[in-house]
């Protein structure tokens, strides 16, 4: 075998370096799984928990030594006489507005056989259980007299009541039911079916499946309506998230993706595109932006070409920075550990925004005075590390310090414009639905059926962040939609629903039937 020049060497040891590092990183992973915690958070842990792989079980220190005990000042606690009226704790756990309640009245076994007058009743004292019933489905009997006038002989019958859907016999409370249940608790339409079965109820399937998007189309508006809201923010944040859409062929689906943009009034938009191309994202915001207008994003290129093209600012999000550091902290934990504390200062600083509640310029003048600072060092601590170690491309933390030092101007962004948040983690909250969705149902056999998911989330997300019951909102609006002006249809997304109906909203005829 000939022998090797030192160029190769030279090679030779690189690739094998660059093995051996990719070799520790998912042994690391490993660990991190097996013993380690899953969360970005920085919790200090007790020394010595942390097991080591190829250990056996047994070898991770005892959890079941006896708690450290703390003396404390003897005090004298006391004892509070529950009233006799029924105002006891017990009945705190739910809201009587909401919640029927069935009263069951437990005699006295100490007065049987005894006459009323040889007693007297002087209170009560009431618990309470929370029961469930096999179905909290009902059917709402509507009886029309028939009747004829002896003056003229004519004989009358009232209409019908007219449902949401045309000739449908589903009720506006069960259409917005079946709707929460599908989109909000995530039970796909075939376990309502089993569910409505269960309870007495005989429809088909097919039945249900034809009622949502006819449901949907009447919300569609509505939510073209919020989308607007959110394109004339001045400040937004964008992400996108894979479903699975559409037939491939046999046994496959189509990867597609939703595209979450979240508007500066706390409003949501889930568009549906059948791809991650870059030019979806001018689809979903266009190419007018308002005066001042910021996106904040992840670090995925497209975003940087859409600024780049409208001349909007593109925030950053620090959020996803921290992650990349993170994830190289099993290579090098000295290193990574202090890039970690640089950014936690940055998030300690905002925990402190947060609890003060400023806002405006109270707000831009604490990121000023406190948090640029911090940044400032923390991007020459990145450029010290540099020029020590120079760039080695096999290393995962400075690879993560690259990323980083290449969006600096967009991860500063926050700090000169008191509306822009540090990271996208309001938007990534707000997208769970998705995912969790996709736990339940998988996929969506058609695209038309993804865009209907979009459109349900939008609002539903919307109506968690304004605090609004999804229930109440959907059957006010399915009612409303169809008599409400054509002009003034963004009076009905949960933004503005809130302040223009919810003291008053549209009930079905169950909310009458005791």
């Amino acid at each position: 075998m000939a022998a090797l020049t030192p160029l190769e060497i030279s090679n030779l040891l690189d690739s094998k370096d660059r093995e051996i590092i990719q070799l520790r990183r998912q042994v690391a992973w490993f660990q991190r799984q097996i013993f380690g915690q899953k969360s970005e958070r920085r919790l200090s842990g007790p020394e010595g928990e942390q097991g080591i792989l190829g250990e056996a079980f047994s070898a991770i220190p005892d959890q079941s030594e006896p708690n450290k005990k703390t003396a404390v000042a003897g005090h004298v606690r006391e004892s509070k006489q529950k009233p006799l009226d029924g105002a006891d704790e017990s009945a705190l756990f739910f809201d009587e507005q909401k919640v029927p309640v069935q009263v069951v009245a437990i005699a006295n076994p100490e007065i049987d056989g005894l006459d009323p007058a040889d007693y007297e009743v002087i209170g009560e004292k009431v618990s309470h259980r929370l029961a469930q019933r096999p179905g909290s489905y009902v059917i709402l009997k509507y009886v029309r007299p028939v009747i004829k006038r002896l003056d003229t002989q004519s004989i009358s019958c009232p209409v019908a009541p007219v449902s949401v859907v045309d000739g449908s016999r589903a009720d506006v409370s069960f259409i917005a039911g079946m709707i929460v249940d599908k989109f909000a608790y995530h039970q796909p339409l075939y376990r309502q079916h089993t569910k409505l079965t269960d309870s007495g109820i005989k429809v088909s399937r097919a039945w249900l499946t034809k009622l949502m998007p006819s449901a949907v189309a009447l919300l569609e508006p509505i939510h073209d309506a919020q989308l607007d809201s959110i394109r004339s923010s001045r400040v937004r944040a964008m992400d996108e998230t894979p479903i699975k859409a559409g037939r491939a062929g046999p046994g496959k689906m189509k990867a597609a993706y939703f595209w979450p943009v979240y508007g500066e009034q706390d409003e949501i938009c889930f568009l549906f595109y059948p791809s991650r191309a870059g030019k979806h994202v001018q689809d979903a915001l266009g190419l007018s932006s308002p005066l001042g207008a910021v996106l904040q994003t992840d670090g995925y290129a497209a975003y940087a070409q859409y600024a780049k093209k409208t001349g909007l600012t593109h925030a950053q999000c620090w959020a996803h920075a921290r992650r990349k550091i993170y994830e190289s902290q099993d290579m090098e934990p000295g290193p990574a550990a202090q890039a970690l504390d640089w950014i936690g200062t940055l998030y300690r600083i905002e925990s402190q925004i947060r609890e003060q509640g400023l806002a405006g310029a109270a707000k831009q003048k604490l990121r000023q005075d406190q948090a640029k600072p911090i940044a400032t060092q923390f991007f020459a601590w990145i450029e010290k590390q540099f020029d020590e170690r120079g760039f080695l491309p096999s290393s995962p933390f400075l690879g993560a310090l690259s990323y980083i030092r290449e969006r600096r101007a967009g991860l500063e962004v926050y700090l000169d414009d008191p509306d822009v948040s540090i990271d996208t983690n309001h938007l990534e909250r707000a997208l769970r639905v998705i995912p969790m969705g996709r736990k339940n149902w998988l996929f969506s056999w058609t695209e038309l059926g993804a865009k209907h998911i979009g459109i349900v989330q939008s609002l539903i997300v919307t109506c968690r962040l304004h605090d609004i019951n999804p229930y109440d909102y959907f059957v006010d609006v399915l009612q409303r939609v169809s008599q409400h002006p054509a002009s003034k249809v963004h009076e009905l997304t949960p933004r503005l629903w809130k302040q223009h109906f919810a003291a008053n909203p549209l009930r079905s005829d169950l909310h009458g039937v005791t």
